[in-house]
């Protein structure tokens, strides 16, 4: 079965963070039992210039997938319709509700009739989340009930990462919506590099790792006032990419920074490769990352397996790391709390924190093997392809 993928980055991309790991990983673990083609732009997240190793419109063999760069003047609906048309795939399957170019417009050609009205699965990535529908609100409200209003998503099969979001697709397209819960795909262990050299962690400093977008979403403000009067050599050490829209936000993060204590330095490293990410977190003695909220966090899985335990909000799906002994998931409610954890941190020697470095890249690895999230995804693309078979429509969604 052919499948055509839709996504506004993808690889050699990596500035555009999750979105682009869970298609990444999802071609790797299931290359080989189907075909993938993907249709992207021909440049990363927030840069002016294509990427020098690839050829515009040409197809491109990346990893178990086929891929074709499309330039900003290729984005048309004449441009689109004729690489589907060329592509001829069995499934359409879409990696955002809300991308104008690589959700929207394709879904209005099918539904017009200008391309074959295949198959479509629709994984929203937490886009329907109460705190990701809080962003640019009018807007993305909008939208919705425009598309809805012209039937864009009647048929529909939806891939939902959770329950919880399962329930969210269910609040805005009605309870015929036809969804299948699959996880997102966490890079498989043969992709993750397991045997990076730890620094060794010194009792009274602390080498804490930010690494995501630089947007309010991620919190870095709130991870940077819960640094506020903690004692001891901390070096807080930020990674991701920075869009123009958030400069304010980051203005408002750097004046927190400026009035912190001279015993808590702070960096800014900008966006950092994805090959790269495991030695960063092997440099480091706790990731940290009190997100708003997540679909997946595919940096958490990548921290741990590293062997760099974690600190996160409760609004991601990684939620008893304290049970596990391998970090720590609070509430944004109470930061003490997280004061408390990076307090215990500090004060850790070398032996008390490689143990708990072990136990992180124990269960790293255990979440890296584990092949249900795999098995999930594939009834995903298999029910596509029952309803290809039987010719069949989708019930309503919408």
């Amino acid at each position: 079965m052919h499948i055509l993928i839709f996504a506004d980055w993808y690889l050699p991309g990596f500035k555009a963070g999750g979105p682009i790991r869970s298609i990444a990983n999802m071609v790797e673990a299931l290359g080989d039992e189907f075909q993938f083609s993907v249709i992207t732009r021909d440049r990363d997240w927030l840069q002016p210039v294509a990427y020098p190793e690839t050829t515009s419109g040409v197809w491109h063999t990346v990893g178990k997938a086929k891929v074709i760069y499309l330039t900003p003047e290729d984005l048309s609906s004449r441009t689109l319709a004729k690489v589907i048309r060329t592509a001829d795939p069995d499934v359409l399957y879409f990696n955002s509700l809300f991308s104008p170019w690589f959700s929207i417009l394709p879904l209005s050609l099918r539904r017009l009739g200008k391309i074959k009205k295949a198959p479509v699965i629709l994984a929203p990535r937490g886009e329907l989340a109460a705190n990701a529908l809080a962003l640019k609100k009018t807007k993305k409200r909008v939208s919705l009930l425009a598309t809805k209003s012209i039937g864009l998503y009647r048929d529909v099969l939806w891939q939902a990462s959770t329950s919880y979001e399962a329930s969210d697709i269910r609040t805005w397209f009605g309870e015929d919506a036809q969804i299948v819960i699959a996880p997102n795909v966490p890079a498989q262990i043969s992709t993750l590099e397991t045997s990076v050299m730890r620094r060794e962690k010194v009792a009274g400093q602390l080498k804490i790792l930010f690494l995501a977008r630089i947007s309010r979403m991620k919190n870095l403000d709130g991870a940077l006032k819960m640094l506020r009067g903690l004692e001891g050599d901390l070096q807080f050490d930020v990674y991701g990419p920075l869009e123009d829209k958030d400069r304010d936000y980051w203005a408002e993060c750097q004046q927190i920074i400026e009035g912190l204590p001279a015993n808590i330095t702070v960096k800014y490293f900008g966006g950092i490769e994805h090959d790269k990410v495991a030695a960063a977190m092997a440099q480091h003695d706790l990731f940290f990352l009190p997100t708003l909220g997540e679909n997946f966090g595919h940096v958490v899985p990548e921290a741990l397996v590293s062997g760099c335990p974690v600190l996160i909000s409760d609004r991601t799906q990684w939620r008893d790391l304290e049970e596990r002994g391998v970090g720590w998931a609070l509430p944004l409610s109470e930061p003490e709390r997280f004061r408390h954890a990076i307090e215990a941190c500090l004060k850790m020697g070398p032996a008390e924190h490689a143990q708990l470095s072990n136990a992180a890249a124990g269960f790293g690895r255990e979440v890296a093997k584990d092949q249900r999230s795999v098995q999930q995804t594939r009834i995903v693309l298999e029910q596509a392809a029952a309803k290809l078979s039987l010719g069949l429509q989708y019930r309503s969604a919408a």
